[in-house]
């Protein structure tokens, strides 16, 4: 089913993409994790995704030139899949550890989680989807999906809120905006509904090269 595409994972030296290309794998393609910047931009699909702080992820991402890759991505047009930091850090700033700006695709920027609930937000949490869209064929409205996170992304425009869960306040969880789709929560961590998120995706985001 996965023959002949190139799904890219970008190694930034951040934890969690071994479970990441396995979940892949579990529905069908095959991955490649890789900083190399042709690689990437010869990519059909391109993921990004990460455990961690946002500031963090920006700095490796810059000293590798991989931000520059990746907006080259968006404005290609290619399908672009981010996970949790892969999220935020396409925001235009965060206030983790103080100020830092980010990749700047998505206006807003990522605050955190307001006190009252135990932070990080981390576990089982329902999805609240906002919009209609192949991502979530065949997953019921409000099926619990695994998060962790202490902070999360405020866009401006609260059109490319895909899905919310709640957390004391209803928290932007998905994001679709033209090429990107982009999840605060861990699909690869989230079971059967996790990985029929994968595969609704690559089905998606690979049938228009058919």
């Amino acid at each position: 089913m996965g023959d002949g595409y190139l799904i890219a994972i970008i190694d930034y030296g951040a934890g969690n993409l071994r479970s990441v290309v396995n979940a892949i794998a579990k529905v069908g393609y095959e991955a490649n994790i890789t900083n190399n910047a042709d690689t990437i931009l010869d990519a059909d699909v391109v993921v990004l995704p990460g455990v961690g702080a946002a500031n963090d992820t920006m700095n490796s991402l810059v000293g590798l030139g991989i931000d520059n890759v990746i907006h080259k991505v968006v404005a290609s047009g290619r399908p672009l899949l981010a996970v949790c930091i892969g999220l935020q850090v396409l925001f235009s700033a965060t206030e983790e550890e103080g100020w830092h700006e980010c990749l700047g695709i998505i206006p807003g920027v990522v605050r955190r989680l307001p006190e009252g609930r135990k932070i990080p937000h981390m576990g089982w949490n329902q999805l609240e989807q906002k919009i209609e869209h192949p991502i979530f064929n065949g997953i019921p409205n409000n099926t619990n999906f695994y998060f962790v996170h202490s902070y999360h992304g405020v866009p401006e425009d609260k059109l490319v809120i895909a899905a919310t869960t709640d957390y004391g306040i209803s928290i932007c969880a998905m994001i679709v905006k033209d090429n990107i789709v982009a999840t605060q929560f861990h699909p690869e961590k989230s079971g059967e509904y996790g990985l029929k998120m994968y595969a609704n995706y690559f089905k998606m985001a690979l049938e228009s090269k058919d």
